[in-house]
């Protein structure tokens, strides 16, 4: 395991910077695409959007001030990266986030990347109904196992806001999957 203060330290040396870069990539790439994939959806989607993350956390990173884990900071980029490229995305097709979001889980099925069955399209559907926050809180802990503190530094939100919001999350999704 990669000390974290080390290889930041490495990251903000010009000589060592794209090297250690190089370490963060293959660090936290998978990862960072799986959060912003359950977020855009759609394979290409969250490859563009992973590209533009890291760019951004690549010019940033002189600016990042440790006062969270570099983990979280860059949680926080792609989640504010993956809005960005929704509601961009939205205005372009002249539709609300919801009707796009309905359109990525729509082609969900043709995406020869998503592995998934109905059930799980039905999952999405049912996470697409939530608030965007609610979105957020429900896939960081049920997809990607994160914890509530964890959660707290990436959305900067208390953990017993989050938690509420979990629980709130769940009760709606499990209506939706019994009414439908």
């Amino acid at each position: 395991m990669i000390d974290e203060t080390q290889l930041l330290e490495q990251l903000k040396s010009e000589a060592h910077k794209n090297q250690a870069f190089k370490v963060l990539l293959e660090l936290y790439k998978e990862r960072l695409y799986w959060h912003i994939r359950n977020i855009v959806k759609s394979h290409d989607d969250a490859d563009d959007v992973l590209q533009n993350a890291f760019i951004k956390i690549f010019k940033n990173i002189d600016n990042f001030k440790g006062e969270s884990k570099l983990f979280s900071w860059m949680y926080r980029i792609a989640t504010n990266e993956s809005i960005t490229f929704a509601n961009k995305k939205a205005k372009r097709l002249q539709v609300t986030n919801e009707e796009v979001q309905q359109l990525a889980i729509n082609n969900l099925k043709s995406d020869v990347y998503f592995e998934g069955n109905d059930i799980q399209i039905k999952l999405h559907s049912a996470i697409a109904t939530l608030p965007k926050k609610q979105q957020l809180v429900f896939n960081m802990k049920y997809f990607e196992d994160l914890k509530y503190k964890d959660m707290s530094e990436i959305l900067e939100t208390s953990e017993g806001a989050l938690k509420a919001s979990y629980h709130i999350a769940v009760k709606k999704i499990e209506a939706y999957l019994t009414d439908n």
